[in-house]
């Protein structure tokens, strides 16, 4: 079967976009740079002080002697000015291979930019937020996981976004409701399909109530009314919310439950927990988490991911740069 990650591939190779991998010292890195750059799945940039020849068809930049930086210095100042940053500070945020990356995105020199191998989230988020800012219309950074289930006859054909299971630790009802959009945003542009978003919780249709089920709920409200069109439901239990049997007991007459292929969970720890047992327990396919929200690609790696791993996510992050080029043109 040929699982999303394969389709996301095949879309890069179509339209080859210029994906940078700031992290140049990581040999996960540099293996799926070769990988990328064989199959044709982006053109790939790769930083840091390292023998091109190792790398052929692969550009290499030392982001810490690129000829580059002195205009990148003097453009990241202005970026900044309100904050008060230097020309000295500028040279010595550009030494840091995130922030040359993130500065490449921008100025226009690359069309995203995939890191985190052995970097936190919130290493990969600072300059992509201080640098890219948010997305039109965003108010929050959330992420997602794609997760394909084996044999699974549940979702799009076993594939599933769970969202937020990287970011947001505690969103509020408006943040929530922020994270299901933008999830079902990224579901249509991705899979090209109909988006079935479920607002998770342990209670099904108020089948307990407190303030943490009155949050979902309030963020399903939300969500109608700044979405009409969208197929939303919550509050909803996980099997409701996948399984049509259990759905018409508990939640009869949802246009969601049964059939949900975007599950959004309540809370960071839930979800989390959520996408790695379907990874793990369930052998699943779990590609993220994948960056919403910002103004252009820049997508975060497990510190744990493998280098095929990366070879998914410079293709996603590929396909985010150019479904962003293509709604700019429209």
């Amino acid at each position: 079967m040929s699982t999303f990650i394969d389709t996301i591939i095949r879309l890069a190779q179509t339209n080859k976009q210029t994906i940078v991998l700031p992290e140049g010292n990581d040999e996960r890195t540099i293996v799926a740079a070769r990988e990328a750059t064989q199959r044709g799945i982006a053109n790939i940039v790769v930083l840091g002080d390292i023998d091109a020849s190792e790398l052929p068809g692969v550009k290499v930049i030392n982001h810490k002697t690129s000829p580059e930086r002195d205009r990148y210095a003097q453009d990241l100042v202005e970026i900044r000015k309100k904050k008060g940053l230097t020309l000295d500070e500028a040279y010595a945020l550009l030494d840091n291979e995130l922030y040359y990356g993130v500065m490449m995105v921008k100025e226009g020199d690359a069309d995203g930019m995939t890191s985190g191998a052995c970097h936190a989230t919130g290493d990969v988020l600072r300059p992509a937020l201080q640098i890219l800012k948010t997305a039109p219309g965003a108010s929050i950074v959330s992420s997602f996981f794609e997760i394909t289930i084996p044999a699974c006859p549940y979702g799009e054909n076993g594939t599933f976004f769970f969202a937020d299971c990287g970011l947001n630790t505690y969103p509020d009802a408006q943040g929530l409701a922020e994270i299901a959009i933008q999830t079902a945003q990224s579901w249509k542009s991705l899979m090209g399909t109909d988006p079935r978003v479920a607002m998770l919780s342990y209670s099904s249709y108020g089948s307990a109530k407190d303030d943490h089920t009155q949050l979902v709920r309030e963020a399903t409200r939300i969500v109608h009314e700044r979405a009409p069109q969208l197929l939303c439901d919550g509050e909803l239990q996980f099997d409701a919310a996948v399984v049509p049997s259990v759905a018409a007991s508990k939640a009869p007459g949802s246009p969601v439950a049964g059939s949900a292929n975007v599950l959004v969970f309540p809370n960071l720890d839930a979800g989390n927990i959520g996408y790695k047992i379907a990874q793990r327990l369930g052998m699943g396919e779990a590609i993220g988490p994948v960056l919403q929200g910002v103004a252009a690609p820049v997508n975060d790696l497990s510190r744990g991911c493998s280098a095929s791993d990366i070879v998914g996510m410079i293709a996603l992050t590929a396909v985010q740069a150019r479904k962003l080029f293509e709604s700019k043109v429209q």
